[in-house]
Formats: C-alpha cells, sequence, structure tokens
C-alpha cells in the first residue's frame, strides 16, 4: 500500500500546525518520529488522524507503516517540504496529525485522589515533556500548565514526552483560581522551593492527594503562590560542600514523583 501524494490543502494545514494559534484553533498537534508515533498508536492516548512520510526515506514500505495505514491515512511530501513542517534539524522521515485531548476541569480534578503536577511558568519545551512523561510513569492523575508555561502540544514538549503525550489529563489556566477549587476539596499544594521555610521532601506527610507545584527555571514558584498555609518542599542536597546552585526542574520534579509514590 502507498500513500497518496500530500494535497495543498494538507501542506497548509501541517505548516500552520507550528504555530501554537492554528494548533488551538484546529485543535491538531504534530509528532514526529517513528518511535513516538509508534507508542501513540499503541497506547491510543489520542487519535491519530494522518500520518505523513518523508519521500527521500520511504518509511511507508515498513511493515509497521503498511498496517498502520490500513486504520489511518497516509500522505507522502517531498524532502524539502517535510523538512519545512519538521521541527527537527535532522528530520526523522514520519510524522502524524493528531486530534488535541479535550482538557479537564478543576471540579474533575479535584474528585479524584493521588498527585497532580502543577507547572508555573515552566519555559523549556524539554523540561516539560520530561516533566510530562515522568508524570505519566508515576501515575499522576493530571498536569495543570499555568501562565507562562511552553504549550503543552508544541512540537519539542510532544517530541520531549517520547509518545506520553495526551496520557494524562490536563488543564491550563491560573494557578491562584485553580488551586483555589482544589484547596476546597481538600487538596494540599507544595511549592518546589529552597527558601528558609521548606521543609524535606522526606517530612512531606501525604494523605492521598498532593498538588506538586514546579516553577521557572530561572525564577522559581512565583511569590503570588506561597503563602501561610501552603507548605514549600525541598529536595536536600548530600554534604553541604555543594558546586551547583540547583536541579534542573524535570529532574526535580522527577526527584520528587518517586519520593511521593514511595511515601503513599
Amino acid at each position: 500500500m502507498n500513500p497518496r501524494p500530500v494535497s495543498n490543502r494538507q501542506a497548509t494545514l501541517l505548516r500552520k500546525l507550528n504555530k501554537k494559534k492554528y494548533r488551538a484553533k484546529e485543535q491538531l498537534f504534530l509528532i514526529e518520529g517513528a518511535r513516538a508515533i509508534e507508542q501513540i498508536l499503541a497506547n491510543s492516548s489520542v487519535s491519530v488522524q494522518h500520518l505523513f512520510f518523508d519521500e527521500s526515506q520511504q518509511y511507508w514500505n515498513q511493515q509497521f507503516w503498511q498496517e498502520a495505514m490500513t486504520k489511518v491515512k497516509g500522505a507522502v511530501l517531498d524532502e524539502k517540504l517535510f523538512a519545512e513542517v519538521s521541527d527537527t534539524d535532522n528530520p526523522q522521515g514520519v510524522l502524524a496529525m493528531c486530534q488535541m485531548p479535550q482538557e479537564t476541569s478543576a471540579k474533575r480534578l479535584a474528585s479524584q485522589e493521588g498527585t497532580i503536577v502543577a507547572l508555573d511558568a515552566v519555559q523549556d519545551p524539554g523540561n516539560l515533556g520530561t516533566i510530562i512523561r515522568t508524570a505519566s510513569w508515576f501515575g499522576a492523575g493530571g498536569i495543570i500548565s499555568g501562565k507562562g508555561t511552553v504549550d503543552l502540544f508544541h512540537p519539542k514538549v510532544v517530541r520531549a514526552t517520547a509518545g506520553a503525550t495526551g496520557s494524562i489529563p490536563f488543564l491550563n489556566g491560573s494557578l491562584p483560581d485553580i488551586f483555589g477549587t482544589l484547596e476546597e476539596h481538600g487538596w494540599p499544594i507544595y511549592l518546589l522551593d529552597a527558601g528558609p521555610e521548606a521543609i524535606p521532601l522526606k517530612d512531606v506527610n501525604l494523605q492521598g492527594k498532593a498538588v506538586i507545584t514546579v516553577g521557572n527555571e530561572a525564577h522559581g514558584v512565583s511569590p503570588e503562590l506561597i503563602n501561610g498555609h501552603r507548605q514549600t518542599v525541598k529536595i536536600p542536597s548530600a554534604g553541604t560542600d555543594r558546586k551547583v546552585e540547583s536541579l534542573n526542574a524535570a529532574i526535580a520534579t522527577s526527584i520528587v514523583l518517586y519520593g511521593l509514590n514511595e511515601n503513599l
């Protein structure tokens, strides 16, 4: 089975989906790379609408993609156009256009138990993608994307999730407002911060549910989120002679999720 040549309409849409406003308008996003797309197809976390192949790499001749095209339509792009719509310096030969999952609500998040990860102006796509992937691994119940956080469906974020995109309920919005709803339903808000009032991670006493807030890579958690009833939490370093100032945001989140998982 050979895929059809890409249509002009499809080519125009592919170009547009590299911009956030068009992703939001069309409710579509792109995933690039064979392994990530294979994972998405396997776990059915999002609906794959169309597959696009780089003519020069001819992935569609492989058995896996032949089988995939019995369920999802495919199209071929010439090498120049594929490179234009790709978000990588070395295009990986196959793209998937996917339907964006529907957002959840604060009330739905509040009705469950477990761990929720909140993102306060996390701007690095690689960090965000790794956080989503790690949160999925540890079974987090949701991702809250606050103001200033990079788009969850940015191509670099999607690539960094390694196929975990869509595996966790997500909500975009104002963290103060969403936190208010969650706190009304008994959710404690923990803020990753190394300030003097922060307690060590091992001293966090979980009661079945928790919101872990990850701050901006350079500036940390916004001051407006810190108040008397929200506990700041730190990851103590080994020894006192530290050679680095802080941990990477994604690494810190991974350690916290592991630590909380051990405490549950």
